[in-house]
């Protein structure tokens, strides 16, 4: 493991823009469990019952969605980045960070103190909900009063559209300008550190092999392996917080 961290410190030392992509293991640290693993909301709600489609066209499974995401939304308002979050906060310090593509709708990395505009929310974030017809935006914490006064599915009071979480659901297009964003960033870096991301949600996995293809170093981070750990100039299967903290404190 010593020498892992000490080619992973090397290599950040030898770059120049630096890609993080993070995804839902890298908060699992500060308290919000990933919705795969065990004790994770999939356990506990089926995520084929809150497509897109059905969403827009049934009330009651609106109801039940926003049952599961005050649930999932509880744990993210108060929760507070780890030490591997501040360590990529010490990355941008250091002007090596290019930005963050992030798969996690949890506001940790906005929490860390990086900048905003380094930071490319893929999947959206919880932390805000918009009006699906009028484009109303309200903050999650305005929405979530309604909710705890007995409003189970909100509506809009300019326009009486549908209210969603300015999260991406199953079956919703992402962002076309934040992906051209990505892929852009993708073929820019020199080094590309995937953290927390089992690489399996496309077309967001296809950004690190982006950067493989465009000549970056590549290094993952991730609890298990992923397809396309052989890319990889190193590859860690330990504490997300220890590992970066150690990686990057070191330069």
């Amino acid at each position: 493991m010593e020498d892992l961290i000490k080619k992973g410190a090397k290599l950040i030392q030898e770059s120049k823009n630096v890609l993080i992509f993070s995804g839902a293991g890298l908060s699992v640290e500060s308290g919000i469990p990933d919705f795969r693993s065990p004790g994770g909301l999939w356990e506990k709600y089926d995520p084929s019952d809150f497509y897109y489609d059905r969403l827009l066209s049934d009330e009651k499974v609106r109801e039940r969605y926003w049952e599961m995401s005050m649930e999932f939304y509880a744990l993210m308002k108060d929760a507070v980045p780890h030490r591997g979050y501040l360590a990529i906060k010490n990355l941008e310090d250091m002007n090596k960070l290019l930005a963050i593509v992030t798969q996690n709708v949890d506001n940790l990395h906005q929490k860390a103190g990086n900048s905003p505009d380094k930071i490319i929310e893929l999947h959206g974030t919880a932390f805000f909900v918009s009006c699906l017809k009028c484009g109303q935006k309200s903050t999650r914490d305005e929405v979530e009063l309604l909710i705890k006064n007995g409003v189970k599915a909100p509506y809009c009071d300019v326009c009486s559209g549908i209210l969603k979480p300015d999260t991406i659901s199953f079956g919703q297009s992402m962002p076309a300008d934040k992906l051209s964003d990505s892929f852009k960033y993708a073929s820019e870096c020199d080094l590309c550190i995937v953290l927390g991301s089992s690489l399996v949600v496309y077309p967001a996995a296809s950004i690190p092999e982006k950067a493989v293809e465009n000549g970056a170093k590549l290094v993952i981070i991730n609890r298990d392996s992923t397809h396309i750990d052989h890319l990889a100039e190193i590859v860690i299967h330990d504490s997300l917080s220890k590992v970066l903290d150690d990686i990057i404190i070191d330069n």
